[in-house]
């Protein structure tokens, strides 16, 4: 896997890691209303999907950080194949994103461009 996939791979994955954060512990600061299209009330109802999502975000990334550790540790194909699924993963997450909620097209273009782009390095 190219240093330029990697270092890519490695970038998602903190964020993923910092959206894990925002989704399950942070996501009644008035400062993510925005991101996630939430008002106050609707707290208690979304909890539940909101921190699972967080989570869902957590192990991703952390898929992301492990297939760069197995290439960097000389099981490129595995590596490669994990990093490649992930990416694939999210540009259809980001798709199905934007058919569900056109208003958070920036979220989607930030979810799908870099895992996108990331796609193509590795392949």
């Amino acid at each position: 896997m190219s240093t330029a996939a990697q270092v890519l791979a490695s970038v998602i994955a903190v964020l993923l890691v910092s959206v894990w954060l925002m989704e399950s512990f942070f996501y009644r600061s008035p400062r993510l209303y925005p991101m996630f299209l939430l008002e106050r009330r609707d707290f208690d109802a979304v909890r539940l999907w909101i921190v699972n999502l967080g989570f869902y975000n957590l192990t991703t990334g952390v898929a992301l950080a492990l297939g760069v550790v197995l290439a960097r540790t000389g099981h490129v194909p595995q590596g490669e194949a994990l990093v490649a699924f992930t990416a694939a993963q999210h540009v259809f997450l980001a798709l199905v994103l934007l058919a569900t909620e056109r208003r958070l097209w920036l979220n989607t273009l930030l979810e799908g461009v870099p895992a996108a782009i990331l796609l193509i390095v590795v392949l």
